[in-house]
Parts: structure tokens; C-alpha cells; sequence
């Protein structure tokens, strides 16, 4: 018998919207480029969706997930890692954005700081920045400094959604409880997209449903 445990049963997909996720990603997806700079950044001619989170929440294994790509973004057990922006191209039609991650990076605080205000330049000035996806461990829930993330999507007026990841490691009711417990803490928050996905990159739990989120947030 599967143990897995199945996040809440509140997605709004049908199964022809959950394959159409699965049929993009099917198609070619390839890095693009890493930049260390706002200037270097690629022309706002495609729609972008990024990632962001606290250093090592999962976001290389939850991108290469969705991907269905293995060694797509490079995971790393050293937190801190990701000190650039990386871009990779999703059918020459999307791109997808790994921003550095935050907290715990084992560098100077000048340099923590340096590559922190790169995403933070990032989400204020892309124009085709359709969604960002807020990473979350789903054993810890919210802290400070996640706090301190949604205050900054929220200035820069950018949608966001919560994303847990590492959710198998949850039972299933545990996995509603923390659902529900952080759609509780985000509900006033003015740019928070009104729905949070459970993940596990490890065992495939919510990847359909956030392949179709992204979808849905690069049509509207």
C-alpha cells in the first residue's frame, strides 16, 4: 500500500489541466543563463515564474521535479550555494527563475546581503514576472525570515504562492494541518496568492497540481 501522504484535497486542475502541465513540461527545458547582475539579465520577452526560499528548502530538487529533469538545477547540501540567478527555458515559451536563497548562508553577511538584494532588484523590476513561488519546509512551517520574503513580494507588489515542500516527510493529516495553518497566515497578506501546494520532489506529491498552477498563472 502507498503511504504517501496526498495533500488536501482542494485543487482546482481536472485532469485534462493536470496533463496539459505534465504535456508542456514533456517538452525541451534547458538552462539559460546565471546572472550576478540586474544588468545581465535576460530581455522581459518571455513570461517568468521564479522560486524562492529559504537556503536549501529543495528549490533545485522541486524545480528539476517539475521539469521531470534530474540534474536540471544543481542541488546543493551546502545552504547558501545559489548566489546568482539562474534562468532555464521551458519550450522556448517560459522561462523559470531559481533566485539565491536566504538565511543561513554560510558567507559574510556583506556578501549574504549582496546576493539577497540581486532577487529582491529582480522582483522589482520584471515586468513579466507572472508568479513567484515562496518555498517553505513543510516540518517547519513559516518563520521570521520567510516573513521578511513576503514583505518583500508584498512591497514589490508581485503575486506569490506558498509552496511546501519536503511534505512526505508529513503523515497526511499533518500535511492539511500545516496547509490550512499557513493559508491562515498569509490571509491577510496583500499579494499572497490564495492557495498553498504541498510537495514532495522526492516522491512526486503535488508536482501535477504546481506544474498547472504555473500554467494557469502564465495565461492569465
Amino acid at each position: 500500500m502507498d503511504e504517501t501522504p496526498k495533500g488536501p484535497e482542494t485543487s482546482p486542475f481536472d485532469d485534462e489541466a493536470l496533463e496539459a502541465g505534465r504535456v508542456f513540461f514533456a517538452h525541451p527545458v534547458t538552462f539559460l543563463m546565471g546572472c550576478v547582475a540586474i544588468a545581465g539579465l535576460p530581455p522581459a520577452d518571455l513570461p517568468e515564474v521564479a522560486f524562492a526560499g529559504r537556503s536549501n528548502v529543495g528549490k533545485s530538487s522541486l524545480i528539476n521535479a517539475v521539469t521531470g529533469r534530474h540534474g536540471l538545477a544543481r542541488a546543493s547540501t551546502a545552504p547558501g550555494r545559489t548566489r546568482e540567478i539562474n534562468f532555464f527555458v521551458a519550450d522556448e515559451t517560459l522561462r523559470l527563475v531559481d533566485l539565491p536563497g536566504y538565511g543561513f548562508a554560510k558567507v559574510s553577511r556583506d556578501t549574504a546581503a549582496k546576493f539577497q538584494n540581486l532577487g529582491r532588484a529582480y522582483l522589482r523590476g520584471r515586468p513579466n514576472l507572472k508568479r513567484a513561488y515562496l518555498l517553505i519546509d513543510a516540518r517547519h512551517g513559516l518563520k521570521d525570515v520567510d516573513q521578511e520574503a513576503m514583505e518583500a513580494f508584498d512591497l514589490a507588489a508581485v503575486s506569490y504562492q506558498i509552496v511546501l515542500t519536503k511534505a512526505d516527510k508529513l503523515k497526511g493529516r499533518d500535511v492539511e494541518q500545516m496547509t490550512a495553518e499557513t493559508l491562515r497566515k498569509i490571509a491577510k497578506r496583500p499579494a499572497a496568492f490564495p492557495r498553498v501546494v504541498a510537495t514532495s520532489a522526492e516522491k512526486g506529491m503535488g508536482i501535477p497540481e504546481l506544474r498547472a498552477e504555473i500554467i494557469a498563472a502564465c495565461t492569465v
